[in-house]
């Protein structure tokens, strides 16, 4: 009897723990069923989304302003890089850069080495100088004015009486090896004081499509070897090539020849810029094309303020 009461007991102790072991998972249970509808509710009333951009790896965040980004300008050829006949001293360089730095845009004008005259002769010897070979490498944006002085310095447009009717060759002594033409060698752009008013007396005898275009081939051959030799010193770099207009369209017996001329120096430059996939031509002769009046200072050559203005403006745009 003592036996099977023990044994008894110890089956009723064994069965009150159970029921005890049961009855507390069954409250856990229940308790965690009550938190998660708790969370659950509470998502549904204040529901909150991911945080995905702190969850992105760091190099897929937006990026910052590098230092590259910012533009280091260069511009170098003739007294049209220089800004000659712009009153406000600007030119198209200052007048670009300023139209750069709106809005928060960085630029920094490194150097401007227009000269006045300069040829492309007398551009391909300042190329081999060192300080301007650095200056070029430091730069991400070039701008280049040269031609106009290849064009036009063999006729006298201006009636200085110094002309020989014939476009000047490179060989030119008279010429200095930095292309800047003294008085008296013909050159338009340098055959006048700043202020004051020439009145143009060219006649047809002088300036003639053979007569300008005597000058193309030439001319236009050093222009490709400029552009070659810039994209080597600096193959980074954008150029940016500002075509020419014609100063003479308002005179009747000169409309013909320099739209002639000009035209082809441009078509012939442009062929040039198509094989290099850095450069850009910048066309201006639409620009002043029925608007000398308006954009061209009283040197009867050089642009004006507004001329400039218009200028740069095609420049900003071409770089945009």
């Amino acid at each position: 009897m003592e036996n099977r009461t023990a044994y008894g007991g110890i089956a009723l102790n064994d069965s009150k723990w159970t029921w005890r072991a049961v009855g507390l998972v069954s409250i856990l249970a229940t308790l965690l069923l009550i938190t998660g509808f708790v969370y659950a509710v509470s998502d549904i009333i204040n529901p909150k989304g991911e945080t995905l951009l702190t969850s992105l790896p760091q190099e897929t965040a937006e990026p910052t302003a590098a230092a590259s980004d910012e533009l280091k300008i260069l511009a170098l050829g003739d007294s049209l890089a220089k800004g000659t006949g712009d009153n406000s001293g600007q030119g198209f360089v200052k007048r670009t850069l300023e139209a750069l730095s709106e809005d928060g845009g960085k630029a920094e004008l490194l150097g401007n080495m227009g000269i006045n005259g300069l040829t492309t002769a007398g551009l391909q010897s300042k190329l081999q100088e060192e300080g301007v070979q650095y200056a070029l490498r430091q730069a991400n944006v070039i701008l280049i004015s040269i031609g106009g002085n290849d064009l036009f310095r063999g006729s006298d447009i201006l009636g200085t009486g110094s002309s020989s009717g014939q476009a000047a060759s490179p060989a030119d002594t008279s010429i200095p090896a930095d292309g800047v033409a003294p008085p008296g060698t013909g050159s338009a752009a340098n055959n006048t004081v700043e202020g004051s008013a020439p009145v143009p007396t060219a006649s047809t005898d002088e300036l003639t499509p053979e007569s300008l275009l005597s000058a193309l081939p030439d001319a236009s051959k050093r222009l490709g070897s400029i552009l070659d030799t810039i994209a080597g010193i600096n193959p980074q770099a954008q150029i940016y090539y500002v075509g020419l207009y014609n100063p003479f369209g308002d005179i009747e017996d000169l409309l013909v020849p320099g739209n002639q001329a000009v035209t082809a120096w441009n078509n012939a430059a442009m062929d040039i810029i198509n094989t290099h996939s850095n450069m850009t031509l910048v066309p201006t002769f639409d620009l002043f094309n029925r608007h000398l009046d308006k954009y061209l200072s009283n040197d009867h050559f050089h642009p004006n303020g507004d001329g400039y203005q218009r200028m740069s403006e095609r420049i900003v745009q071409a770089v945009h």
